[in-house]
């Protein structure tokens, strides 16, 4: 491995495949100026799980699947998804048992494929998590101008935000992002309370639909279970799904391959398990209750998910189903508008934690990469009080909200997807690849059948990403050169890593960030 010097004096290493070693990134926790507050423990994680998971998906999306793509048989496309989704929180688990480090699937790469895939990977992340936290405090915000219209308080226009065509702030959205920052930086046990509390409201609401909504199922909803197939039309041009333009497929809608059609979409309910991960470092035995929270909250948001579609398609008829809020006003067509009520007020509460934990994995993972040097320094010092990554978490923050606040991004929503699912590939393909470079290493939870298991997970993400839009996918092109263009600026030259393998050249002052 050879190195160079920059004209500045910088140290450049030129490889960028350079991998950071599970015990650096451990000792890089214990530095004083660098070290979060471990206060979480398996029932946290869980919760945190549970909280950024059960969201518009289980609010919304069960409705406007089982009406489009696979009547009642939505149930079966939960199913599916959370068996994807199983296969690489599997993956998810051993890296985090082995490297109980911020960061998630950043520290991960670092670790396994080297330095520039790991700053790709973490460069997507923020994109991921950023554009995910925009666009629930948008929805969160819709959910309370209903609620507060309800209740006879109407905000003017121009506070809004962006709709129809026309332009607006988007006041709710801002304050929503503004106070979880302000959370966020005081500390995660606080943080972790206000999520149990939302959580539970969250939880309380998912049952009353079961329990309450199995009294007014009929039976004749669910004839037939699985429509005739139909065939899907998938738009054109770039708004076409890429694995149509390359080769002619054209997916279709009910029957069969429509429940696999709809599980590709439904997937993205269960975005969020992935974020436990991010909190590892923060967790007092992160080897053994990582895993636990990370399959534990998956286990049950599969559950609840399939119960609450077999509900809800039994309550009204699959055709009948609102694509806007499902669960609200299949109380409303058996005549229980107070029901209704309710889970509307639940789903402005539930998707509160969601935000607030998108919020903090891309806090976490900002963090990591300035504590690496690839991104400037001042970013991963923590608040002397509350040890918290403050100044990343108010940047970061204040970013979102302003993002929040001034954009209409439905459009980029699918932007989170395939960011999401790039993850999952990368972090599968690492654990194969750290299995056979370190296989001294202590796995306090190990992935079953490796290499089957991470290569299904590949398989599985990668079919779901040709699902996509060719448009998202170009965008996200354009976002990952950025990133690159980044890296190659600032990254490379400051990389601790870097720094610590080139020769020791004669010293100009080169510890300045």
């Amino acid at each position: 491995m050879t190195g160079t010097t920059s004209s500045g004096g910088v140290p450049v290493s030129g490889n960028l495949f350079r991998t950071k070693t599970v015990e650096q990134s451990i000792q890089d926790t214990e530095e004083p100026e660098h070290a979060l507050k471990k206060s979480l423990s398996a029932l946290d994680l869980t919760v945190f799980g549970v909280g950024v998971i059960i969201g518009t998906g289980i609010f919304v999306l069960t409705g406007k699947i089982a009406k489009e793509t696979a009547g009642p048989a939505v149930a079966l496309a939960f199913v599916v998804a959370g068996v994807v989704c199983a296969l690489a929180a599997l993956c998810y688990a051993e890296f985090a048992s082995t490297v109980p480090v911020a960061g998630s699937a950043y520290t991960f790469s670092y670790a396994s494929l080297g330095e520039f895939p790991a700053w790709i990977i973490g460069w997507d992340l923020v994109l991921e998590l950023a554009l995910g936290c925009a666009v629930v405090a948008v929805g969160w915000s819709g959910y309370m101008r209903s609620l507060l219209d309800t209740a006879g308080v109407h905000l003017p226009a121009a506070l809004s935000g962006s709709e129809g065509g026309t332009f607006g702030f988007d006041l709710l959205a801002c304050l929503l992002v503004l106070v979880l920052t302000g959370v966020l930086v005081v500390g995660m046990k606080l943080s972790s309370r206000v999520t149990g509390v939302i959580v539970a409201v969250k939880v309380t609401v998912v049952l009353i639909v079961i329990i309450v909504g199995a009294f007014f199922i009929t039976g004749a909803n669910y004839k037939p279970f699985v429509p005739p197939s139909q065939e899907a039309d998938g738009g054109s041009g770039l708004m076409a799904p890429l694995v149509q333009l390359m080769f002619g497929f054209t997916p279709t809608n009910f029957g069969v391959m429509g429940v696999f059609t709809a599980a590709a979409v439904v997937f993205f309910a269960f975005i969020g398990f992935d974020i436990v991960a991010t909190a590892a470092e923060e967790t007092v035995d992160p080897q053994r209750d990582v895993p636990r929270g990370i399959l534990g909250s998956l286990l049950i948001c599969t559950v609840l998910y399939v119960v609450v579609s077999i509900v809800v398609t039994g309550m009204q008829k699959y055709s009948e189903l609102s694509t806007d809020a499902p669960l609200a006003d299949a109380f409303k067509s058996v005549g229980h508008p107070f029901w209704a009520g309710l889970i509307s007020f639940g789903a402005a509460v539930g998707l509160t934690s969601v935000c607030m934990i998108l919020l903090l994995g891309q806090t976490r993972v900002f963090f990591a990469m300035s504590r690496d040097g690839l991104l400037p320094k001042t970013f991963s010092h923590v608040h002397p009080r509350f040890g918290t990554p403050y100044r990343s978490t108010i940047l970061l923050g204040a970013i979102v909200a302003v993002v929040a606040g001034f954009t209409s991004i439905d459009e980029l929503a699918e932007l989170v997807n395939i960011g999401t699912l790039f993850a999952f590939v990368v972090v599968a393909l690492g654990v194969i690849i750290l299995r056979r470079q370190r296989p001294d290493l202590p796995r306090a939870f190990r992935t079953p059948l490796v290499p089957l298991v991470p290569v299904l997970s590949v398989l599985a993400s990668l079919w779901l990403m040709l699902n996509l839009p060719a448009e998202t996918w170009l965008r996200f092109g354009i976002w990952m050169v950025l990133g690159a263009v980044v890296y190659f600026a600032y990254g490379r030259g400051h990389s601790r890593l870097g720094r610590s393998e080139a020769p020791a050249p004669a010293r100009k002052d080169s510890r300045k960030d």
